[in-house]
């Protein structure tokens, strides 16, 4: 059995100045987004020269920022967001949500492919590795937070976390970090790393974020104030997870046919 380490969420003070792990992790991010876009554009076939990576950058962290807030006010917030639409912008009472941060991203995403006359699937395929990086200095940022508690446990590995009291519990939080964040890095960027059919990578990204959502989710607490949504199971990661399996499934076999086809 482990023992949560009690770390302190401020990561650096200076007098009045308090910089907070969460927000480093989110900093540690979008260096790693930006450090990897200006080595995958040095790439032959890149639809980005290193330069312009650093405005894709700028559009990517609206995107997160503005969606993650909207995601979390609307699919996990406590107050209805028609009864206070003002919570959107009090950004610093926390709350961000990884779906909405996604579909933040695809629409600043799809802004920039317009803008810069590039192909939006291309554009997808070349961001698709440089997300999971992010999402595993996140979960760091979790754990470190002590949030997102997961279920009690009996496995050996469970480990206390003592606001939940003295039962084990899954670290859910670092299981994300590994499965959403270091291995499916892994295999996207594996998976770029050769010429594919156009949105095969964007699909697989999808899929592999879902599947890994999806099954952590069954170790993971729902919020409180949510629970379970169906079947004393089903949680609101799940059903939102879902459309990315199917959407990214589907967009997998119709770019290894499209480019078939195309032959």
């Amino acid at each position: 059995m482990l023992t949560y380490p009690n770390i302190d969420p401020v990561a650096i003070s200076l007098g009045p100045l308090e910089i907070y792990w969460y927000g480093l992790m989110y900093a540690i991010g979008f260096g790693l987004a930006w450090w990897l876009g200006r080595l995958r554009a040095r790439q032959p076939g890149s639809p980005l020269t290193p330069a312009r990576v650093d405005d894709l950058l700028l559009y990517g962290a609206i995107g997160v920022v503005v969606g993650g807030r909207m995601g979390y006010a609307i699919f996990y917030s406590e107050t209805p967001i028609l009864s206070d639409p003002l919570a959107l912008l009090r950004i610093w009472e926390g709350g961000m949500a990884f779906h909405g941060g996604l579909v933040g991203v695809i629409v600043m995403a799809w802004v920039f492919a317009r803008r810069h006359k590039i192909r939006p699937l291309a554009l997808g395929d070349f961001i698709a590795p440089l997300i999971p990086p992010g999402l595993a200095a996140g979960r760091l940022g979790n754990f470190i937070n002590g949030e997102l508690w997961g279920a009690p446990t009996s496995m050996p590995w469970g480990m206390v976390f003592p606001p939940m009291g003295p039962d084990p519990r899954h670290a859910s939080q670092l299981y994300q970090m590994a499965l959403e964040g270091l291995l499916l890095f892994a295999v996207v960027w594996w998976f770029s790393s050769r010429p594919r059919p156009a949105g095969s990578v964007t699909g697989l990204f999808l899929a592999g974020y879902g599947v890994a959502r999806f099954s952590v989710e069954f170790v993971r607490l729902p919020d409180p104030h949510i629970g379970y949504l169906a079947g004393g199971w089903l949680t609101m990661g799940q059903l939102l997870s879902l459309p990315m399996i199917l959407i990214g499934v589907g967009l997998l076999f119709w770019s290894y046919k499209r480019g078939h086809e195309n032959r």
